[in-house]
Protein backbone atom coordinates (compact mmCIF):
# COMPACT_ATOMS: atom_id res chain seq x y z
CA UNK A 1 0.00 0.00 0.00
CA UNK A 2 1.36 3.41 -0.96
CA UNK A 3 1.58 6.26 1.51
CA UNK A 4 -0.48 9.20 0.22
CA UNK A 5 0.62 12.81 0.57
CA UNK A 6 -1.45 14.56 3.25
CA UNK A 7 -0.87 18.19 4.21
CA UNK A 8 -2.56 21.50 4.82
CA UNK A 9 -2.06 24.01 2.04
CA UNK A 10 -0.12 27.21 2.84
CA UNK A 11 -3.35 29.09 3.60
CA UNK A 12 -3.84 26.81 6.63
CA UNK A 13 -7.51 26.29 5.75
CA UNK A 14 -7.54 23.73 2.98
CA UNK A 15 -6.39 20.12 3.10
CA UNK A 16 -4.47 18.57 0.21
CA UNK A 17 -4.60 14.81 -0.37
CA UNK A 18 -2.66 13.24 -3.23
CA UNK A 19 -2.02 9.65 -4.23
CA UNK A 20 -1.08 8.78 -7.81
CA UNK A 21 -3.62 10.38 -10.16
CA UNK A 22 -5.98 11.35 -7.32
CA UNK A 23 -5.39 14.94 -6.23
CA UNK A 24 -7.90 16.44 -3.80
CA UNK A 25 -8.30 19.91 -2.36
CA UNK A 26 -10.70 19.98 0.59
CA UNK A 27 -12.17 22.76 2.66
CA UNK A 28 -14.59 22.48 5.58
CA UNK A 29 -16.42 25.21 7.45
CA UNK A 30 -17.65 24.96 11.02
CA UNK A 31 -16.32 24.86 14.55
CA UNK A 32 -12.55 24.43 14.61
CA UNK A 33 -12.73 21.11 16.44
CA UNK A 34 -15.29 19.79 13.94
CA UNK A 35 -13.16 20.86 10.97
CA UNK A 36 -10.08 19.12 12.39
CA UNK A 37 -12.08 15.97 13.06
CA UNK A 38 -13.43 16.04 9.51
CA UNK A 39 -9.94 16.47 8.08
CA UNK A 40 -8.64 13.51 10.06
CA UNK A 41 -11.55 11.40 8.79
CA UNK A 42 -10.81 12.47 5.21
CA UNK A 43 -7.14 11.51 5.53
CA UNK A 44 -8.02 8.16 7.12
CA UNK A 45 -10.50 7.21 4.38
CA UNK A 46 -8.17 8.42 1.64
CA UNK A 47 -5.36 6.12 2.72
CA UNK A 48 -5.61 2.96 0.63
CA UNK A 49 -8.50 4.18 -1.51
CA UNK A 50 -6.49 4.09 -4.75
CA UNK A 51 -5.36 0.55 -4.01
CA UNK A 52 -9.01 -0.46 -3.60
CA UNK A 53 -9.79 0.86 -7.08
CA UNK A 54 -6.74 -0.73 -8.71
CA UNK A 55 -7.85 -4.21 -7.59
CA UNK A 56 -11.04 -3.78 -9.67
CA UNK A 57 -9.58 -1.85 -12.60
CA UNK A 58 -10.52 -4.43 -15.25
CA UNK A 59 -14.19 -4.26 -14.25
CA UNK A 60 -14.17 -0.47 -14.01
CA UNK A 61 -12.74 -0.16 -17.53
CA UNK A 62 -15.37 -2.42 -19.07
CA UNK A 63 -18.39 -0.87 -20.88
CA UNK A 64 -21.32 -0.15 -18.61
CA UNK A 65 -24.64 -1.81 -19.22
CA UNK A 66 -27.81 0.21 -19.75
CA UNK A 67 -30.19 0.39 -16.80
CA UNK A 68 -29.27 -1.17 -13.47
CA UNK A 69 -25.60 -2.13 -13.38
CA UNK A 70 -25.67 -5.91 -13.16
CA UNK A 71 -22.52 -7.77 -14.08
CA UNK A 72 -21.80 -11.41 -13.33
CA UNK A 73 -18.80 -10.17 -11.32
CA UNK A 74 -20.13 -7.12 -9.41
CA UNK A 75 -17.91 -4.43 -8.02
CA UNK A 76 -16.83 -5.09 -4.43
CA UNK A 77 -15.49 -1.76 -3.19
CA UNK A 78 -17.78 1.04 -2.04
CA UNK A 79 -16.28 3.58 -4.47
CA UNK A 80 -16.30 1.10 -7.34
CA UNK A 81 -19.97 0.35 -6.68
CA UNK A 82 -20.68 4.09 -6.62
CA UNK A 83 -18.99 4.46 -10.01
CA UNK A 84 -20.98 1.61 -11.54
CA UNK A 85 -24.29 2.94 -10.26
CA UNK A 86 -23.50 6.45 -11.49
CA UNK A 87 -22.78 5.51 -15.10
CA UNK A 88 -25.51 2.91 -15.60
CA UNK A 89 -28.27 5.44 -16.49
CA UNK A 90 -26.01 7.00 -19.14
CA UNK A 91 -25.13 3.80 -20.98
CA UNK A 92 -28.12 4.27 -23.29
CA UNK A 93 -26.43 7.43 -24.66
CA UNK A 94 -23.45 5.46 -26.00
CA UNK A 95 -20.17 3.96 -24.88
CA UNK A 96 -19.28 4.71 -21.27
CA UNK A 97 -17.35 2.89 -18.55
CA UNK A 98 -17.45 3.33 -14.76
CA UNK A 99 -14.16 5.23 -15.08
CA UNK A 100 -16.22 8.18 -16.37
CA UNK A 101 -17.37 8.69 -12.78
CA UNK A 102 -14.17 7.95 -10.87
CA UNK A 103 -13.24 11.52 -9.94
CA UNK A 104 -16.72 12.40 -8.72
CA UNK A 105 -17.14 9.11 -6.88
CA UNK A 106 -13.87 9.58 -4.99
CA UNK A 107 -14.86 13.14 -4.04
CA UNK A 108 -18.20 11.87 -2.73
CA UNK A 109 -16.59 9.13 -0.67
CA UNK A 110 -14.21 11.50 1.08
CA UNK A 111 -16.95 14.07 1.71
CA UNK A 112 -19.18 11.38 3.19
CA UNK A 113 -16.42 10.32 5.57
CA UNK A 114 -16.06 13.95 6.70
CA UNK A 115 -19.74 14.60 7.30
CA UNK A 116 -20.14 11.30 9.17
CA UNK A 117 -17.31 12.26 11.48
CA UNK A 118 -18.30 15.83 12.38
CA UNK A 119 -21.09 18.41 12.05
CA UNK A 120 -20.09 20.95 9.37
CA UNK A 121 -21.81 24.06 8.06
CA UNK A 122 -20.51 23.42 4.58
CA UNK A 123 -17.67 21.59 2.87
CA UNK A 124 -16.37 20.62 -0.52
CA UNK A 125 -14.00 18.03 -1.94
CA UNK A 126 -12.48 19.12 -5.24
CA UNK A 127 -10.99 16.30 -7.30
CA UNK A 128 -9.43 18.12 -10.25
CA UNK A 129 -12.57 20.18 -10.89
CA UNK A 130 -15.09 17.45 -10.12
CA UNK A 131 -16.55 18.55 -6.80
CA UNK A 132 -18.81 17.12 -4.12
CA UNK A 133 -20.54 19.62 -1.80
CA UNK A 134 -22.10 19.55 1.65
CA UNK A 135 -24.42 22.37 2.69
CA UNK A 136 -26.26 22.87 5.96
CA UNK A 137 -29.33 25.05 6.25
CA UNK A 138 -28.81 28.60 5.00
CA UNK A 139 -25.46 27.82 3.38
CA UNK A 140 -24.40 28.21 -0.27
CA UNK A 141 -21.44 28.07 -2.62
CA UNK A 142 -20.79 30.21 -5.68
CA UNK A 143 -18.05 29.01 -7.97
CA UNK A 144 -16.44 29.92 -11.26
CA UNK A 145 -16.33 27.43 -14.13
CA UNK A 146 -13.11 27.30 -16.15
CA UNK A 147 -12.82 26.32 -19.79
CA UNK A 148 -9.50 24.44 -19.69
CA UNK A 149 -7.12 23.35 -16.93
CA UNK A 150 -3.89 24.27 -18.74
CA UNK A 151 -4.92 27.90 -19.41
CA UNK A 152 -7.82 28.45 -17.00
CA UNK A 153 -10.23 31.31 -17.55
CA UNK A 154 -13.79 31.67 -16.30
CA UNK A 155 -16.64 31.22 -18.76
CA UNK A 156 -19.62 30.83 -16.39
CA UNK A 157 -20.57 30.76 -12.74
CA UNK A 158 -22.65 28.30 -10.76
CA UNK A 159 -24.60 28.78 -7.57
CA UNK A 160 -25.40 25.89 -5.24
CA UNK A 161 -27.57 26.54 -2.20
CA UNK A 162 -29.52 24.43 0.26
CA UNK A 163 -32.50 24.77 -2.11
CA UNK A 164 -30.58 23.71 -5.22
CA UNK A 165 -31.24 20.01 -5.93
CA UNK A 166 -27.56 19.43 -6.75
CA UNK A 167 -24.60 18.45 -4.62
CA UNK A 168 -22.09 17.75 -7.37
CA UNK A 169 -20.47 19.59 -10.25
CA UNK A 170 -18.11 18.21 -12.88
CA UNK A 171 -16.43 19.43 -16.04
CA UNK A 172 -15.34 17.48 -19.11
CA UNK A 173 -13.80 18.42 -22.45
CA UNK A 174 -10.98 17.55 -24.80
CA UNK A 175 -8.51 19.74 -22.85
CA UNK A 176 -9.14 17.88 -19.60
CA UNK A 177 -7.34 15.15 -17.71
CA UNK A 178 -9.34 12.42 -19.46
CA UNK A 179 -9.94 11.73 -23.14
CA UNK A 180 -13.03 13.04 -24.93
CA UNK A 181 -14.74 11.85 -28.09
CA UNK A 182 -16.05 15.37 -28.71
CA UNK A 183 -14.61 18.83 -29.26
CA UNK A 184 -16.02 20.90 -26.37
CA UNK A 185 -13.50 23.06 -24.58
CA UNK A 186 -15.58 22.47 -21.46
CA UNK A 187 -18.93 21.04 -20.43
CA UNK A 188 -19.87 21.70 -16.81
CA UNK A 189 -22.81 19.90 -15.20
CA UNK A 190 -24.72 20.19 -11.94
CA UNK A 191 -26.29 16.94 -10.76
CA UNK A 192 -27.54 15.31 -7.59
CA UNK A 193 -24.12 13.77 -6.92
CA UNK A 194 -20.57 14.42 -8.05
CA UNK A 195 -20.34 10.96 -9.63
CA UNK A 196 -23.51 11.55 -11.68
CA UNK A 197 -22.25 14.99 -12.73
CA UNK A 198 -18.93 13.42 -13.77
CA UNK A 199 -20.63 10.81 -15.96
CA UNK A 200 -23.08 13.32 -17.45
CA UNK A 201 -20.35 15.83 -18.33
CA UNK A 202 -18.52 13.06 -20.18
CA UNK A 203 -21.60 12.09 -22.18
CA UNK A 204 -22.54 15.67 -23.08
CA UNK A 205 -18.96 16.57 -24.02
CA UNK A 206 -18.85 13.57 -26.36
CA UNK A 207 -21.97 14.89 -28.11
CA UNK A 208 -20.41 18.30 -28.85
CA UNK A 209 -18.89 17.26 -32.15
CA UNK A 210 -18.47 17.79 -35.88
CA UNK A 211 -17.75 14.31 -37.26
CA UNK A 212 -15.32 14.27 -40.16
CA UNK A 213 -14.41 17.95 -39.92
CA UNK A 214 -10.90 18.56 -41.36
CA UNK A 215 -9.92 20.97 -38.55
CA UNK A 216 -10.36 18.26 -35.91
CA UNK A 217 -7.44 15.92 -35.17
CA UNK A 218 -8.20 12.53 -33.67
CA UNK A 219 -6.17 9.49 -32.74
CA UNK A 220 -6.81 6.11 -31.12
CA UNK A 221 -6.72 6.52 -27.36
CA UNK A 222 -4.29 3.60 -27.08
CA UNK A 223 -1.66 5.43 -29.15
CA UNK A 224 -1.69 8.39 -26.75
CA UNK A 225 -2.00 6.47 -23.50
CA UNK A 226 -1.88 2.67 -23.87
CA UNK A 227 -3.32 2.09 -20.40
CA UNK A 228 -6.86 3.47 -20.67
CA UNK A 229 -10.51 2.44 -20.88
CA UNK A 230 -11.19 3.65 -24.46
CA UNK A 231 -8.85 1.33 -26.37
CA UNK A 232 -8.84 2.02 -30.10
CA UNK A 233 -11.66 4.57 -30.03
CA UNK A 234 -10.74 7.86 -31.66
CA UNK A 235 -10.31 10.69 -29.18
CA UNK A 236 -9.88 14.37 -29.89
CA UNK A 237 -6.31 15.67 -29.75
CA UNK A 238 -6.66 19.00 -31.58
CA UNK A 239 -9.35 21.42 -32.77
CA UNK A 240 -8.61 24.18 -35.27
CA UNK A 241 -10.59 27.38 -35.79
CA UNK A 242 -14.28 26.86 -36.50
CA UNK A 243 -16.82 29.19 -38.08
CA UNK A 244 -19.64 30.60 -35.91
CA UNK A 245 -22.08 28.34 -37.73
CA UNK A 246 -19.94 25.25 -37.02
CA UNK A 247 -19.57 26.20 -33.36
CA UNK A 248 -23.33 26.63 -33.06
CA UNK A 249 -23.96 23.26 -34.72
CA UNK A 250 -21.52 21.43 -32.44
CA UNK A 251 -22.95 23.06 -29.30
CA UNK A 252 -26.48 22.20 -30.44
CA UNK A 253 -25.56 18.51 -30.38
CA UNK A 254 -24.43 18.81 -26.79
CA UNK A 255 -27.49 20.81 -25.77
CA UNK A 256 -29.80 18.17 -27.25
CA UNK A 257 -28.09 15.52 -25.14
CA UNK A 258 -28.19 17.75 -22.05
CA UNK A 259 -31.91 18.39 -22.54
CA UNK A 260 -32.54 14.66 -22.81
CA UNK A 261 -30.61 13.99 -19.61
CA UNK A 262 -32.48 16.78 -17.84
CA UNK A 263 -35.82 15.40 -19.01
CA UNK A 264 -34.77 12.07 -17.51
CA UNK A 265 -33.96 13.84 -14.21
CA UNK A 266 -30.28 12.91 -14.47
CA UNK A 267 -28.91 16.45 -14.39
CA UNK A 268 -30.07 19.81 -13.06
CA UNK A 269 -28.15 22.25 -15.26
CA UNK A 270 -25.31 22.35 -17.77
CA UNK A 271 -23.04 24.82 -19.56
CA UNK A 272 -21.24 24.14 -22.85
CA UNK A 273 -18.24 26.20 -23.94
CA UNK A 274 -16.55 26.03 -27.34
CA UNK A 275 -14.11 28.55 -28.82
CA UNK A 276 -15.46 31.53 -26.90
CA UNK A 277 -19.16 30.64 -27.16
CA UNK A 278 -21.16 29.51 -24.14
CA UNK A 279 -24.64 28.01 -24.06
CA UNK A 280 -26.41 27.22 -20.80
CA UNK A 281 -29.24 24.81 -20.02
CA UNK A 282 -31.05 25.63 -16.78
CA UNK A 283 -34.23 24.05 -15.41
CA UNK A 284 -37.44 25.96 -16.02
CA UNK A 285 -38.07 25.92 -12.26
CA UNK A 286 -35.23 28.38 -11.77
CA UNK A 287 -36.66 30.68 -14.42
CA UNK A 288 -40.14 30.59 -12.84
CA UNK A 289 -38.98 31.15 -9.27
CA UNK A 290 -39.40 34.77 -8.32
CA UNK A 291 -36.03 36.28 -7.45
CA UNK A 292 -34.20 32.97 -7.88
CA UNK A 293 -30.83 32.92 -9.57
CA UNK A 294 -30.22 30.30 -12.28
CA UNK A 295 -28.00 27.42 -11.21
CA UNK A 296 -25.52 28.25 -13.99
CA UNK A 297 -25.18 31.54 -15.84
CA UNK A 298 -22.66 32.79 -18.42
CA UNK A 299 -19.99 35.04 -16.98
CA UNK A 300 -20.70 38.68 -17.78
CA UNK A 301 -18.92 40.59 -15.00
CA UNK A 302 -16.39 40.23 -12.21
CA UNK A 303 -17.74 38.14 -9.33
CA UNK A 304 -16.60 36.74 -6.04
CA UNK A 305 -16.23 32.98 -6.06
CA UNK A 306 -15.62 30.32 -3.45
CA UNK A 307 -12.10 28.98 -3.95
CA UNK A 308 -13.01 25.57 -5.27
Amino acid sequence: MRTPQIALLPDGRRLHLQDGPIDLVIEAFGAEAAVQTAYRAAAHRFTGLLDELVTELALLRAPAESGVYSRSVPARGVVAQRMCRAVAPFAAEGFITPMAAVAGAVAEEILEAMTRAAPLRRAYVNNGGDIAFHLARGEAFTLGLVDRPDQPSLFACATISEHTPARGVATSGWHGRSFSLGIADAVSVLAATAAAADAAATVIANAVDLPGHPAIARAPASTIKPDNDLGERLVTCGVGPLTPQEIARAIAGGLATAENLHDRCLIHAAAIHLQGETQVLVPAAFERSQGAKPAISPLSSEREFAHV
